[in-house]
C-alpha cells in the first residue's frame, strides 16, 4: 500500500514502482526508522495530539517489530516502496487504526532526513573506532621502531635519515586529524529535522525539542525548509571518508614499494598476501593494492553526492534519494579497507637491516656534512656547495661520506677534522634532529606516548 495513493486514480506502472523504490538501500536504516517513530509517537502522546493509549500501542508495536526483525522472525518486504512504508504498514497490520495515527505531524521528508542522520552518526562512530585501532597499532610501532634508522624521501629520492617509528607516527598524525574531522562532522549531523514535516512544519502543537532530546541530538534544525533539504552532513561525511581513503591509499603505496625486491624494507605475512597462478615466486601485496584502488571508489561517491545536490532548489526533491547509495557505499568501503589494513600492518615483518643499508648508501647525511662546516663558521650556501662537490666525488669513487679519508675531505676545505666522522654517523645524524617533531630517538618515543594518550 502506497502512502500517497489518495490523489491517484490508477496504479503506478511496475517500471515506475521499481525505479521509484528505495527499499533495497534504506532497509539498513530500519533501526533508525523505528527509533525515530518511537520518539515521534512518544511526543504525540505527551502533547495530546494522539491519545496516550494510542501512543502506547504504537510504541509497543514498534518495539515488537524491531525485535522480530532483529531475531529474523520478520523479513523486510522488498516490494514495499521504502522502509518507512514497510514499518508503518506492518505496524497497522498488527495494531489496527492506531498505527495509522503514527504519521500525524510528520512527513517522509523529515522522516528520511532523520533516519539518515541517526544512521550516519552510528557509522561515524564505527569508522572512528577503526581509526582508533589503526592509530594504536601505529603508536606501538612508533615505540618499537623508534631507533630503526631508514632513509626519508623527497621526490622518491633518498633525502635525510629518519626512523621507521617516526615514519609510522606520520600516518598516525593523519588518522588523528581524520578523527577530528569526523567529530566535527558529527556535531552538525546531530541536529534533528523531525517536525519540519514536508517543508513548512505543521499546525499541530508539536515539541521538536522533546523528540530531539529523546533521540540524543544536540539540538534541532531551525528552519523547516533547510531541515528537509539539507544534505551538507552527507557531503561532509563523504569528504571525511575521502580524506581517510587518501591517507590509506598513500600508506598502501608505501607498503607496495617497501615489499618490492628493490626496497625489501618489509615483508607481508602470508595470511595477508596472494600468489600468482603462473609465477610461483610471487608474493603480491593485494590488500594494499585493493585499498589503493578502492580510494577511487570513495572519491566517486563523494563526487556523486556533490553533483546530485548542486542544482536542486528547495525543498525536498526525489534526486535526494540518491544520497544514501553513495554515502553507504563510501562508509562500507572505508570500513572494509580499515578492517583489512589493520591486521596486515600488525603482522608484517620489518627488515631493519635493509633499511639501515639503504640509509647508509644514499648520502642522506649530506646535509649534516654541510651543517658541520656551518658549525665552523662557514655560510650555509658555501657549505652546501662544498658538500655537493664531496658527494659527486664519492659517487665517482664508489665510496660514502663515512668512508672518505680525512685527507680527501681537507682537499675540499681545511675546516674538516676528525669531527666530521661523528657528524655524518647515521645514528648521530638522526639523534641530533631534536627539533620538535623530528626523528631523534627520544622524540619519536615521546611522540608515540602523545598519540597513545590522545586515543585513550
Amino acid at each position: 500500500m502506497k502512502l500517497w495513493t489518495g490523489r491517484f486514480s490508477k496504479e503506478a506502472d511496475k517500471i515506475t514502482n521499481d525505479f521509484n523504490s528505495s527499499i533495497g538501500t534504506d532497509k539498513r536504516m530500519y533501526r533508525e526508522d523505528i527509533q525515530g517513530s518511537i520518539a515521534h509517537a512518544t511526543m504525540l502522546g505527551i502533547q495530546g495530539i494522539i491519545s496516550q493509549d494510542d501512543a502506547e500501542k504504537i510504541i509497543n508495536g514498534l518495539k515488537e517489530i524491531l525485535a522480530d526483525i532483529d531475531s529474523g522472525r520478520l523479513e523486510i518486504d522488498m516490494s514495499a516502496e521504502d522502509i518507512h512504508t514497510f514499518t508503518e504498514g506492518e505496524l497497522t497490520k498488527r495494531i489496527g487504526d492506531a498505527g495509522k495515527r503514527l504519521h500525524t505531524a510528520r512527513s517522509r521528508n523529515d522522516q528520511v532526513a532523520l533516519d539518515v542522520r541517526l544512521h550516519l552518526i552510528k557509522e561515524n562512530e564505527a569508522v572512528d573506532e577503526l581509526l582508533c585501532s589503526i592509530i594504536s597499532v601505529l603508536a606501538d610501532m612508533g615505540e618499537k621502531y623508534a631507533e630503526t634508522v631508514m632513509p626519508g624521501y623527497t621526490h622518491l629520492q633518498r633525502a635525510q635519515p629518519v626512523t621507521f617509528g617516526h615514519y609510522m607516527l606520520a600516518y598516525a598524525e593523519m588518522f588523528l586529524r581524520d578523527r577530528e574531522r569526523l567529530a566535527d562532522c558529527k556535531k552538525r549531523t546531530a541536529r534533528s529535522p523531525l517536525g519540519c514535516c514536508a517543508l513548512a512544519g505543521t499546525t499541530y502543537n508539536t515539541d521538536r525539542n522533546k523528540t530531539a532530546e529523546l533521540l540524543g541530538f544536540e539540538g534541532v534544525c531551525h528552519n523547516s525548509l533547510d531541515g528537509v533539504s539539507d544534505r551538507d552532513f552527507v557531503i561532509e561525511l563523504s569528504s571525511c571518508l575521502s580524506t581517510i581513503a587518501v591517507h590509506l591509499s598513500r600508506f598502501s603505496e608505501e607498503i607496495i614499494l617497501w615489499c618490492s625486491h628493490e626496497f625489501r624494507f618489509i615483508e607481508l605475512d602470508d595470511a595477508f598476501s596472494t600468489g600468482s597462478s603462473i609465477m610461483p615466486q610471487k608474493k603480491n601485496p593485494d590488500i594494499a593494492e585493493l585499498v589503493r584502488g578502492k580510494a577511487g571508489r570513495v572519491f566517486g561517491d563523494n563526487m556523486t553526492i556533490l553533483t546530485v545536490m548542486k542544482g536542486i532548489p528547495l525543498a525536498y526533491n526525489k534526486d535526494m534519494q540518491e544520497d544514501k547509495d553513495c554515502i553507504f557505499d563510501a562508509i562500507d568501503t572505508v570500513k572494509a579497507c580499515l578492517t583489512a589494513f589493520i591486521p596486515m600492518l600488525e603482522t608484517m615483518t620489518v627488515k631493519s637491516d635493509n633499511m639501515r643499508k639503504a640509509a647508509a648508501g644514499g648520502f642522506i647525511n649530506a646535509t649534516d656534512c654541510a651543517d658541520y662546516l656551518v658549525s665552523k663558521g662557514m655560510p650555509f650556501r658555501d657549505a652546501y656547495k662544498i658538500t655537493g662537490g664531496i658527494v659527486a666525488f664519492c659517487i665517482e669513487k664508489n665510496t660514502t661520506l663515512e668512508e672518505l679519508p680525512l685527507d680527501e675531505y681537507k682537499k675540499f676545505s681545511p675546516e674538516f677534522d676528525e669531527g666530521i666522522y661523528s657528524a655524518v654517523d647515521l645514528d648521530r645524524c638522526t639523534v641530533n634532529r631534536t627539533s620538535l617533531g623530528g626523528p631523534a630517538f627520544e622524540n619519536v618515543k615521546a611522540q608515540a606516548k602523545r598519540v597513545k594518550a590522545l586515543i585513550g
